[in-house]
């Protein structure tokens, strides 16, 4: 008699003793996206070319991989990517919002002062990326920071 109580008052106090401890019950299963074919270098990952995998019990995905849209969705691979694989991070870039060789827009701000003029983009940048144009007019090449609207802002050297 005293058995068939005692066990449901050691069930629950194991449980308490566990939560206390940090332990918690065991949590849903993770979902995460994986190409669902080859995604080849240079090629824009689409929603469509992923596939939604839930992880086995106890396998949490490891450090350093993307796997949340998005993460994934809009950037562009660095690398081949297989499928069923994780898509680490590093193979991973922003889509370019200036191409090399196209012409831009180029602002120097200082104060009330804007001074604009038209170059050519030596190399290709996504917003924030530090490029080099060419000033049309003068031939001088410049460094400057690609802004959100596809403009470059150069600074005083």
């Amino acid at each position: 008699m005293a058995a068939r109580i005692l066990v449901p008052v050691l069930r629950s106090m194991a449980l308490a003793l566990a939560l206390c401890a940090g332990a918690a019950p065991a949590a849903a299963d993770e979902v995460v996206l994986i190409p669902s074919r080859v995604i080849y270098p240079g090629e824009t990952i689409g929603l469509a070319a992923l596939k939604e995998v839930t992880l086995a019990p106890g396998r949490h995905k490891p450090d350093a991989v993307a796997t949340t849209a998005p993460e994934l969705d809009g950037k562009v691979a660095k690398r081949t990517l297989l499928p069923g694989r994780y898509i680490p991070v590093s193979a991973l870039r922003e889509a370019w919002l200036v191409e090399q060789g196209a012409s831009v827009q180029v602002y120097f701000i200082a104060g009330p002062l804007t001074i604009s003029t038209t170059a050519v983009t030596l190399q290709p940048g996504a917003a924030g990326d530090l490029v080099k144009v060419r000033n049309v007019d003068s031939g001088k090449v410049l460094s400057g920071t690609v802004m959100a609207d596809g403009t470059v802002q150069v600074g005083a050297s």
